[in-house]
């Protein structure tokens, strides 16, 4: 795909940039910019101002009440978006969950479903990973025996971001303990989180903050209505969100505010006068990781074009998460003890939180082991 924006593009993003600047809360706004995370009464406020501008499901088909933009229209939107910044569209609504309703949901389910999940009437959480089965999540024991009403689930999943809050949880089970392999057993369900037998406990993470959970399912009844696609298939539906998944984790919007971020910072070093050798290292490190970060976003262009022969996202995730991690290295050497003040020290819990982007949504190392299948054929 071109990079060179068409005039039509640029006219695109120059809408995107003129409804932002309208309808973004200035205190979101600056909370964002200075290393903060949207809160749960941010992302509903802005996901709702997006569904009613008609943009709070990028990818999705118009005919299910998305946008149906293009891959470059997509990404427009997500740099507008970050470099704003603004929360992008609800990930679990949006991005996870909402596209495997639009392909193996039932009518039912896409009925009730999408309307919510395009205004943040519910929010969904994602319930895959269980102690003892992240990377290989495949070896998850959550089960949901079948019963005359549907499924009784029992078992424990963790890492659970935003369970505390959320209404739903979307969850990958064990329904065939005895088939001939680990992922042929697995069914992906709904699970309501006011369900009785639901036991939910916080996880606090390296930067202090509340976002991930445990959540324990004690003979938990779901309707068999619930059950998305077929049964014994879920692996197959997670692999089609997973995907979705690592392609938004690449994070290119993000990591092109932190290099804007960082050549600010550049500049105004500069203008206290510090010394040209000094800067000089940092400059060369910015300009480094804008090149890969540019290198990045050409390989998702192709692969959401339709130019790439393969799939790239767990490439996308991992270079991603490395790229990501770098800026937001180079951020906090070049603050300093700076990053330690009351008044900047997001800078220094958003410089955690990146430690993690390589671990969520499957770790670098299995990103690179699916490649090495998948595209070098190493088996």
């Amino acid at each position: 795909m071109d990079l060179l924006y068409s005039g039509q593009h640029k006219a695109f993003r120059q809408e995107i940039r003129d409804f932002i600047a309208t309808n973004l809360p200035d205190d979101m706004r600056q909370r964002l910019r200075a290393g903060g995370f949207a809160s749960k009464a941010d992302t509903e406020l802005w996901q709702r101002r997006l569904n009613a501008r008609g943009w709070g499901a990028p990818a999705w088909p118009k005919a299910f009440g998305g946008a149906g933009w293009d891959a470059a229209e997509q990404q427009i939107f997500a740099d507008e978006c970050a470099c704003a910044p603004a929360p992008p569209p609800h990930i679990f609504n949006i991005t996870m969950l909402g596209p495997v309703l639009v392909h193996f949901g039932s009518d039912a389910q896409r009925e009730y479903f999408l309307p919510k999940l395009l205004n943040a009437d519910i929010q969904v959480c994602q319930g895959f990973s269980e102690p003892g089965s992240g990377s290989d999540l495949a070896s998850l024991k959550t089960r949901a025996e079948r019963t005359a009403d549907g499924y009784l689930v029992n078992g424990q999943k963790i890492w659970t971001s935003q369970a505390h809050y959320s209404d739903w949880i979307f969850c990958l089970v064990r329904t065939d303990p005895g088939a001939a392999k680990p992922q042929a057993g697995i069914s992906f369900i709904l699970v309501d989180l006011k369900s009785p037998g639901i036991t939910v406990r916080p996880i606090i993470s390296i930067d202090g903050r509340h976002s991930l959970n445990e959540v324990f399912f004690d003979n938990v009844l779901v309707p068999a209505a619930n059950l998305v696609g077929e049964e014994n298939k879920g692996w197959d539906y997670a692999k089609f969100l997973l995907g979705h998944e690592r392609a938004y984790i690449a994070g290119i919007g993000r990591s092109k505010e932190r290099v804007a971020y960082a050549r600010d910072l550049l500049a105004r070093h500069q203008a206290e006068g510090r010394p040209a050798e000094m800067l000089a290292p940092w400059r060369g490190r910015i300009a480094m990781i804008e090149t890969d970060l540019h290198a990045l976003e050409v390989t998702q262009f192709r692969m959401h074009g339709g130019d790439a022969d393969m799939n790239l996202s767990p490439m996308l995730k991992a270079r991603g998460s490395e790229i990501f991690q770098a800026i937001t290295d180079v951020i906090c050497g070049m603050s300093g003890t700076d990053a330690l003040r009351a008044d900047t020290g997001t800078l220094t819990r958003s410089y955690l939180y990146s430690r993690a982007v390589s671990i969520f949504g499957g770790s670098t190392e299995v990103q690179k082991n699916i490649l090495s299948v998948t595209v070098l054929d190493l088996r």
